[in-house]
């Protein structure tokens, strides 16, 4: 089965054109920026020799002791660190919040793509059950991905530590950190690609056939693995299209002195501006996706 890139992303292209475009509607255009706003809310981060190296880099060491240098100072000071576990708090609570509205706006916006039209309030009460489960799949791989991580620095930062000060004083750990980097790279690669799958392919299944988060994971993923190749392939070529469209909004911005990074800081103005670019992207996912059957097509209402 000939599975294209090109191709599946002109098509997209031209569905943008014609959404948005043909004719220009200056109300479509905001009603469907908003939906791309509620969809897109949690994505728009020598000279020493080895014999002196702890007395030139000392700071180094400061680093490694920062942290029982933190928590001594907490607990010396009980009213900072009710405010800080009141701040993390709330922090949290908003998190939270936006993780919701982003999963209920996801289907909002893929409703609008997949049927080329201007909804708000039929989506968001259609789609509440998905909304739901998308919500809660994301928030317990949120969890499981911020557990392994602070994990593994922790175990990194301890390992450290004990190298530092009670192993070789002569060497810098460098070998193990690098090691430590690379691992923590795969790991964000992982996650980054995982939540890719998510949004781009399983948030579509959900949406065509009337399925939970965990259903639609059942239902893509032997596809996935069977066109393994294929679906990296398409990361790869996700990540290329992002790095283009930032050097571009980059030179944009510069060419108006400024004023259109202040004009895509502002969070709603900036998905309207930038809706041609995240129309595209959210349907090129659906053209690419449509080329592995029928089962796969998302062209039309939810069976």
């Amino acid at each position: 089965m000939p599975i294209a890139y090109i191709e599946p992303l002109s098509r997209a292209w031209e569905r943008m054109k014609q959404a948005l475009f043909k004719p220009f509607d200056f109300g479509k255009w905001i009603t469907i920026g908003f939906t791309a706003f509620l969809a897109n809310l949690l994505e728009n981060g020598g000279n020493g020799g080895g014999s002196n190296w702890k007395k030139e880099h000392a700071n180094f060491g400061d680093i490694l002791e920062a942290p029982y240098q933190a928590w001594d100072w907490l607990l010396g000071h009980a009213g900072w660190m009710i405010l800080i576990l009141f701040g993390g708090a709330v922090a949290l609570a908003i998190f939270i919040l936006l993780v919701w509205l982003s999963s209920r706006g996801k289907f909002m916006f893929l409703d609008n793509v997949a049927k080329n039209q201007s909804l708000v309030s039929r989506p968001w009460r259609e789609f509440k059950k998905h909304g739901h489960s998308l919500f809660l799949w994301r928030l317990v791989f949120g969890i499981i991905c911020l557990t392994l991580i602070f994990t593994f620095l922790g175990y990194v930062w301890k390992t450290t530590y004990k190298m530092y000060w009670y192993g070789d004083a002569e060497h810098f750990p460098l070998l193990f950190l690098i090691q430590m980097g690379l691992l923590f790279l795969f790991f964000i690669l992982a996650f980054a690609y995982i939540g890719m799958l998510l949004n781009d392919f399983v948030v579509p299944v959900m949406y065509k056939h009337n399925l939970t988060a965990t259903e639609a994971w059942n239902r893509f993923l032997p596809l996935h693995w069977r066109h393994f190749t294929y679906f990296l392939l398409y990361g790869l070529f996700i990540l290329v299209l992002h790095l283009a469209v930032v050097a571009l909004v980059v030179m944009a911005g510069l060419f108006t002195c400024c004023f259109g990074f202040l004009l895509l800081a502002i969070p709603y103005i900036g998905s309207v501006v930038t809706l041609p670019i995240s129309y595209t992207f959210r349907a090129f996912s659906l053209e690419f996706l449509a080329q592995f059957g029928e089962e796969y097509n998302v062209s039309g209402r939810p069976e």
